[in-house]
């Protein structure tokens, strides 16, 4: 049975920044996983000013050692579509997996927006994920999607250090660019 996780955090940062982090959030000390990304296509609507991007990652493969005798997986080329809408400060990515799909598909979807009650030093993150695998038997495809949502969990606590990394090195360099 597929598998859901849905988390909302507050970073204690302002929109603008956490989304300039976002585009500079590779490489990072935390994502030593994350072995290239590069900038498919972008364009920004002349009439709305949203940005819509597409990103490819190539991110280095991990499987449990039950599984290592069943599947041969190596690195995965990882898409990201995301949109960025300054008008409403909402941006939105969706991350999904193009290599070895059949195991197992990870679609994760976050949505960057203003915390409501304190918009100008606070942003919200919110991150939905569904894991799924077309293995046919049963007892593995359970087994997949367990581990990889315990992953992906996992792998949270990794992305958000390698978050605030970025928005701290922002920040001092532009501290930096201010004296």
């Amino acid at each position: 049975m597929p598998q859901f996780f849905q988390t909302t955090n507050y970073i204690q940062h302002n929109w603008a920044n956490v989304t300039q982090a976002v585009w500079q959030k590779y490489p990072n000390p935390f994502a030593s996983h994350v072995l290239s990304s590069d900038v498919v296509e972008r364009r920004v609507d002349p009439v709305t000013g949203v940005m819509s991007t597409t990103r490819l990652f190539l991110k280095k493969g991990a499987i449990p050692k039950w599984g290592r005798s069943l599947f041969n997986v190596r690195d995965a080329f990882i898409l990201e579509t995301s949109t960025v809408d300054p008008r409403t400060q909402t941006m939105t990515t969706v991350t999904r997996n193009l290599s070895h799909k059949k195991i197992m598909l990870v679609e994760e979807t976050q949505t960057y927006t203003p915390r409501i009650d304190d918009p100008i030093n606070c942003t919200q993150l919110r991150t939905n994920v569904r894991i799924i695998s077309n293995t046919g038997w049963a007892p593995i495809k359970s087994r997949i999607e367990g581990f990889g949502l315990s992953k992906f969990k996992d792998n949270t606590i990794r992305s958000s250090k390698g978050l605030m990394h970025v928005l701290e090195r922002l920040k001092h360099h532009q501290g930096e660019v201010m004296r």
